[in-house]
């Protein structure tokens, strides 16, 4: 599923939409784009990332702010709770289970390592929270719980997204070029999936977008 074809029947639906459906779906569509044009792994997974972002970010008032994080696990439960076809679930388990089994076992995309190089925790605790959070991740992978592995994958990537954003990362660099490319491979079949199940779900309130179009 491309950038394409996906943008093929947003302009024939695009009329139909509730304005936030509306909004999300164009800027999603416009940063996978941008990601299918990309010729670098770092670049395409940045511009695959904000197009998961355009597609789930809302406006919450400050003091009732969930994290990042339980916001988009939120968004994939309720994604998989529209999926009648179980095509999250397919591409779980058919498309790249052998990807996400390699990204939970690596521990750069691993928050609780990074508190340890940062002397938040011992080198004790980092290891044990590895350790439980892989049992975790791969009970979920044995008993079929798609929203708990995709919320565990994309806790992993909000790492590598978080590494690279903030200048974490040299530019093409040699070091972290595993879990790039993991993350790209994922990323770039999970999105196009993301936005079809929204265009398959237009009266879904999907809430507000974060800054909203505003007339001059």
């Amino acid at each position: 599923m491309t950038y394409a074809e996906l943008k093929e029947r947003q302009r024939a639906e695009r009329d139909t939409h509730p304005t936030n459906l509306a909004v999300r779906v164009h800027r999603a569509l416009s940063w996978l784009n941008r990601a299918e044009q990309s010729d670098d792994l770092d670049g395409r997974f940045v511009f695959l990332w904000i197009a998961f972002n355009a597609a789930y970010a809302t406006e919450i008032d400050d003091q009732l702010r969930l994290s990042e994080q339980k916001t988009f696990q939120s968004f994939l439960q309720k994604l998989c709770d529209l999926d009648q076809e179980r095509a999250l679930e397919k591409l779980v388990w058919q498309a790249f289970p052998g990807s996400i089994r390699v990204l939970l076992d690596n521990k750069y995309v691993f928050k609780s390592f990074w508190d340890f190089q940062n002397g938040r925790i011992s080198h004790e605790d980092w290891q044990a929270r590895f350790k439980a959070g892989k049992q975790r991740a791969h009970a979920a992978l044995g008993a079929g719980d798609t929203v708990q592995v995709l919320s565990v994958v994309f806790s992993r990537l909000y790492t590598l997204r978080n590494q690279l954003i903030h200048g974490g990362s040299t530019c093409n660099s040699s070091i972290n070029r595993e879990q790039v490319r993991d993350g790209v491979a994922i990323l770039a079949q999970l999105v196009p999936l993301i936005v079809k199940l929204m265009l398959d779900n237009p009266n879904t309130l999907w809430g507000d977008v974060s800054y909203p179009v505003v007339d001059s």
